[in-house]
């Protein structure tokens, strides 16, 4: 009889110790779950990448919601040092927009964007040296012929003011000119609709939203590759920032986290066109000054 009670006495304790572990691991657990709401606001160059990996982690942890809108990478800026929104995506460094205080926010840099020069197919050209890109936004090319193409008048189709994708465009291409009047948008997905559409048109977009319904221009024999970009032998390129106001609270830097995580930058930044930071062999800064890694 004392085996037998033993025994069993034994086989409680045991059990005991199971629940309480168990007890203890679902405690463990949903204290490390995350939850929350994140805003994310700025650069449509980046708003498919950033989209993208919001759902796929949504799908992970329930307890999180992430909305994200584009607007531009002013607009996020603006709208992430105000505290309107808890991210700001933007194509450019906080110290080249004016009006930012850079100091107050924090670079989160997620991926690296090329930017190619787009125009219509019909225009029947596919490289232009670097002086003739400038002279057809500064309006002095105002013929496709003169590059070689189709007799077909040259129509510009700009950035707005504040645009990251402008920013980056001019810094490499325009050399302190001042580009023509022109209409403007500044949705990147707008802007391939519009070139793709109009006879003789001629923009510039992220390589994520570059398609086969329009052409890419190389520049002097140069092709826009993201080959190109990691070396800088293709000059038109920016960092992928996400800028925090101060250093973000606990579901903010999980997301952030999951953005610079292999799971992303190995797989879906390059499926939707991007470059991952880790397979960049230069480094550009604010002023920027391009060096070597």
């Amino acid at each position: 009889m004392a085996t037998i009670i033993l025994a069993t006495s034994a086989l409680l304790v045991g059990c005991g110790k199971a629940n309480s572990s168990a007890n203890s691991s679902s405690k463990a657990s949903s204290s490390t779950a995350v939850s929350g709401k994140v805003t994310i606001v700025g650069s449509t160059a980046l708003q498919p990448l950033v989209e993208k990996a919001a759902e796929n982690y949504q799908a992970d942890n329930s307890k999180v919601n992430i909305t994200v809108q584009g607007g531009g990478s002013g607009t996020g800026l603006s709208q992430v040092q105000s505290g309107a929104v808890t991210v700001g995506n933007s194509d450019i460094f906080a110290e080249q927009q004016s009006g930012i205080k850079a100091k107050q926010l924090v670079d989160h840099k997620v991926a690296v964007v090329g930017m190619a020069p787009v125009v219509n197919k019909q225009a029947g050209v596919k490289n232009v040296t670097m002086d003739q890109l400038r002279e057809i936004f500064t309006g002095k090319i105002t013929n496709w012929k003169d590059v070689g193409g189709k007799d077909q008048s040259i129509v510009l189709i700009n950035r707005p003011e504040g645009s990251g994708t402008r920013a980056t465009f001019e810094g490499a291409v325009m050399n302190g000119q001042t580009a023509k009047k022109s209409q403007e948008q500044d949705s990147n997905g707008t802007v391939q609709k519009m070139v793709a559409q109009t006879p003789g048109a001629v923009s510039y977009l992220a390589f994520s939203y570059i398609k086969s319904d329009i052409q890419a221009l190389s520049i002097g024999g140069v092709k826009p590759t993201d080959a190109n970009v990691t070396n800088n032998k293709w000059k038109i390129w920016s960092y992928e920032h996400m800028y925090t106001k101060g250093q973000p609270n606990k579901v903010t830097k999980s997301f952030l986290n999951y953005m610079t995580s292999a799971k992303v930058q190995k797989s879906l930044v390059k499926d939707l066109g991007y470059i991952s930071i880790g397979n960049m062999h230069v480094q550009k800064d604010a002023s920027g000054k391009v060096t070597s890694k």
